[in-house]
């Protein structure tokens, strides 16, 4: 397993914008996922992006203001969050792996090896 890391979180009002970073997976990672989660709260996914897939997946309380994306030459993993809510406030975590490519597989976090410590993101 290797460490990942992000960053880019911050203190924002509702209706700011926030671009997330992860950086640290390895080239082969074919899934790269955003998770956060909330105090008392179950880990939540965010968005997925594998690279053989023609869309990436979103939780319904993000699309359309969250988008997330790959800048391969880099190797880092971005999550663009527009439009934030203050029911977006969260610790958000990037995880690398390979999960099973059935349906709902993107989302359960048993299914990835690789993580991050987490950015705090806080909308009021």
């Amino acid at each position: 397993h290797v460490q990942l890391v992000e960053s880019g979180g911050g203190a924002v009002q509702a209706g700011a914008s926030l671009r997330l970073v992860c950086t640290g997976f390895s080239e082969r990672t074919l899934t790269l996922t955003w998770f956060r989660q909330a105090p008392g709260k179950e880990r939540e996914a965010v968005a997925s992006i594998y690279i053989y897939g023609h869309f990436p997946n979103y939780a319904d309380s993000v699309k359309g203001r969250f988008t997330i994306s790959q800048d391969k030459a880099k190797n880092a993993l971005h999550l663009q969050m527009d439009n934030l809510r203050v029911e977006d406030t969260a610790m958000y975590y990037c995880a690398a792996g390979n999960p099973s490519l059935y349906q709902g597989s993107w989302k359960v976090p048993r299914e990835y090896d690789d993580w991050g410590r987490g950015t705090q993101v806080t909308v009021s």
